[in-house]
Order: structure tokens, then sequence, then C-alpha cells
């Protein structure tokens, strides 16, 4: 179980910075750690129960075709898994979350190479489908509330985004990924993902989503055409794949 004090720690570390990324994991009660790129590198890098993809900076990816918009930078695979069951919520750990406008989606996929082995898997070959988003909780696009400015929180206490498991989803390893996209600078989308490891279980016989519900990324969103200033405009652009 890891250590809620230590979380804390590394979430008032985090407070310095005008970016962030997902920082640990809960299921249930128990804390999974994350990736901590202001962390001794060498230690996490061969801690056996990390189970976050490693990154190394908060600072966003602007570019839709970047292949670290998959996992981060550089999105190198973790050593252990999550353990969860099919139906159980999974959080996201966030800390002092500064930007406000702009969707959040969870994404999943199966790591469907020979041993279904997750940590010599790569995820920029992965079929991903959505598990979950969070958008505009109430008003316009322009002036609304946005469930981005609506979880952060600036008390201290950690910024939660919690997204379910499908029920029935067959057992198995699996990569699950959080990507906030920020939209507060016109013209200019911001992507901050993390990736880490999950280990489903499912007692009933499940199955994994179809391919018309499958994405590349990248490859799921594009820039092939030139933002406006106007929000809604930009905001249909970035989400015409959720």
């Amino acid at each position: 179980m890891w250590d809620l004090l230590a979380s804390i720690a590394v979430l008032l570390a985090h407070h310095v910075s005008a970016h962030g990324g997902a920082l640990n994991y809960t299921v249930g009660e128990t804390w999974y750690p994350g990736y901590d790129p202001y962390g001794d590198e060498a230690m996490q890098d061969a801690a056996s129960w990390m189970p976050q993809r490693k990154w190394i900076s908060n600072n966003p990816i602007f570019e839709t075709t970047n292949s670290s918009l998959s996992c981060n930078t550089p999105g190198t695979p973790a050593r252990a898994y999550i353990p969860i069951r099919a139906g159980e919520n999974i959080t996201a750990v966030y800390a002092y979350w500064v930007h406000t406008v702009g969707p959040m989606i969870a994404w999943m996929a199966y790591c469907d190479n020979a041993d279904n082995d997750c940590t010599t898997f790569s995820s920029e070959t992965a079929d991903w489908f959505k598990i979950g988003e969070k958008g505009l909780l109430d008003g316009s696009i322009e002036t609304g509330e946005w469930f981005q400015k609506a979880f952060s929180m600036w008390d201290g206490s950690p910024s939660l985004w919690s997204e379910r498991v499908p029920v029935g989803l067959k057992a198995g390893r699996y990569l699950v990924r959080h990507e906030i996209i920020s939209l507060h600078s016109a013209n200019k989308p911001q992507f901050y993902p993390e990736c880490a490891h999950l280990e489903v279980s499912n007692d009933d016989k499940g199955v994994i989503p179809s391919k018309e519900y499958m994405a590349k990324i990248p490859g799921v969103w594009s820039m092939d055409r030139t933002y406006t200033d106007d929000w809604k405009e930009s905001l249909q652009l970035i989400t015409s794949r959720t």
C-alpha cells in the first residue's frame, strides 16, 4: 500500500509547477504510487513496485502527431500492475491543477502482445477505447464551468478523477490512460497524458470492445485545419472523437 504521507509530500512538491499530471492512483482504499518527474530517476526506473509509465516533465504536448501523445515522454513501460476488478473505479490523483477549460478523457488498451505483458508492450501500437470523460458541467462553452476547474483543489488536498473499469471487460492486463486537454490558449490545445498498468480480474466471461470503438494514439486527434479564436469551434475540433 502506498503511504498516504508520502503521497501528500509528492503533491506538495508539484505545487510549484504551472502544469502537472497524474501523480498516483487509488483503487478503493489502496494508494498506488506514480512516477515523480522531480524524484530520483534511477531509483524509480528500477522500482519493482512502480505501476505508472515514466514521464519526465510536467510540460504539455502540443503536436497531435507526437509519438509521446500516447503515454507522455518517454512513456517507458513500468514493472508493476495495479490490481482491479471489472466494475471498480480507478482514481487518478493530481495536485494544484491550474487550468480550467477543456475535456478530460480516460482510455484503456489491452496489451495484446504474445504474453499479454504490458511491461514489454508499445503504447504506440495499442488500440485504445474510451472508458469515461469529463467536460462542461454548467453554462456555455465560453463562460461555463468545466470539470477540469471543479476538480482542482487548492486547499492542499488532492484533486481526484475517477472512472469505472467496464463491468463486462475481459480479464487481463491493460494500459489505462488519463488525458487532460486544456483549451485556455486559443489556437494551441495542450495535452497532458499519463499511463499506468492495470491487471483486471473478472469472474464472468468478459470481452474487449470491438474495433469500431478503438482509436490509435497518436491518430485520434487532428490539427489538419487552423484553430480559430471561437471557443466552440475549437472545442468541436478537439473533441470530435469523444
